[in-house]
């Protein structure tokens, strides 16, 4: 993926400051990890050209550095990610999550460089979080992102917090290799991507964010007005004029975004909705219900909470694709509360094209050492569905072995 020039001139500020900030630093801290992650696939590929090892290998490598100065006003953070796969090119790939520097002064806060911002409180879907673009070679539960170049500055005020965000760079999505599992049902074709700006990844989005505690209240307002995050397809032929691949295509959007939580007891009610503009008609959506937590059940220390939540998406056709139209989640979230920290959250999003299953669970070994295993699992998808059908084949679980730096 080429880098546009905004991309370079927004993270030459902390390269700089990183040379200055080894000389006079208060503290350096190393942290991150080193992992092994090996996907088993449960069935074969649904298309002829796509890898058919049940058994794919992939390790990361995720420092992270952290220098700080002038008493803790000053601050770099550099996490690179590296990751290497064995059967997909595109997932073999590096980038900077963050390179970002901030200062701090009073209840003024400066941030430059590379960052990820993370905004919501559903579970199930973060409609809201519009910031970093999604790394869908990571996974396509759009939970992953990449770092996005940005100038922030935030104030804090008896009134909430306020945060005004410059971001001059567009990141476009990644996707897997045409010969890859999880491709879906044609290959993307990344190098022929098209904008409706014509300054393309060099035109400047502009974002800002309010957000308040008011009693039991967590309140949020966002606006967004750029590039959207999520593409359209365009189908096309391929370069050799013998098949056909998806051309992404990025809209200019408008976006307006409410998160809210209400904390009572056990109880935690959430809500995120928004309204977008530029994405072919008009349209909203929302992910509403709650958390209800069962604390030491039988005096055991274990914690059980149970989660509900409604997903309605109103884009039509021409908008980009969506596996949430109108669905429900339910799951729980299971915490042993031992010396481990295991923990475990399994649930599904059941839609009328299909079921989509989640199982998450981790358990330290050691001092240093994690496991995770993550599920995904597609159930009863309906094969004429043109997004998630491509998938159906596709359920997997992920093992991941982690050494902590």
């Amino acid at each position: 993926m080429g880098v546009c020039e905004t991309y370079r001139v927004v993270w030459v500020l902390p390269v700089a400051l990183l040379l200055s900030a080894a000389a006079v630093a208060g503290s350096v801290d190393w942290s991150g990890y080193v992992s092994l992650e090996p996907r088993i696939f449960f069935e074969a590929p649904l298309f002829p050209e796509q890898n058919d090892n049940r058994l794919s290998p992939s390790a990361v490598l995720a420092p992270e550095l952290r220098i700080e100065w002038q008493q803790g006003a000053q601050r770099l953070t550099i996490s690179p990610y590296l990751r290497y796969d064995a059967d997909d090119s595109n997932r073999t790939h590096a980038d900077f999550r963050e390179f970002l520097w901030q200062y701090l002064n009073g209840p003024w806060s400066v941030q430059a460089g590379l960052g990820k911002v993370f905004w919501g409180v559903t579970e199930s879907r973060h409609l809201v979080d519009i910031i970093n673009q999604v790394d869908q070679v990571e996974d396509y539960d759009e939970e992953d992102r990449l770092g996005q170049p940005m100038i922030a500055v935030e104030r804090w005020t008896n009134f909430g917090v306020f945060t005004a965000f410059l971001l001059p760079g567009f990141r476009e999505r990644t996707f897997p290799a045409a010969d890859a599992r999880l491709r879906g049902i044609l290959p993307v074709d990344t190098d022929r991507a098209e904008y409706q700006s014509g300054a393309k990844q060099s035109r400047l989005d502009l974002a800002f964010r309010w957000s308040n505690v008011i009693g039991d209240w967590d309140l949020g307002l966002s606006g967004f007005h750029g590039t959207s995050r999520e593409p359209r397809f365009l189908l096309r032929g391929d370069s050799s004029g013998d098949g056909l691949v998806l051309i992404p295509r990025y809209d200019v959007i408008d976006q307006i975004g409410v998160d809210l939580q209400y904390t009572k007891g056990f109880w935690l009610w959430k809500l995120e909705a928004i309204g977008r503009q530029g994405s072919g008609k008009t349209f909203g959506a929302t992910v509403a219900g709650f958390e209800y937590t069962f604390y030491a059940l039988g005096d055991s220390g274990t914690d059980l909470g149970v989660l509900l939540e409604y997903l309605y998406d109103g884009r039509d056709e021409t908008a980009p694709p969506t596996i949430y139209n109108d669905g429900w989640f339910a799951g729980f979230r299971l915490g042993l509360n031992d010396f481990e920290d295991t923990a475990i959250l399994a649930g599904a999003i059941v839609e009328d094209n299909g079921t989509f299953a989640i199982v998450e669970a981790e358990r330290r070994l050691g001092e240093a050492w994690k496991f995770e295993a993550e599920l995904r699992w597609l159930i009863n998808v309906d094969p004429q569905d043109l997004y998630l059908g491509g998938f159906r084949n596709d359920s997997f679980i992920t093992l991941r072995l982690a050494r902590y730096l």
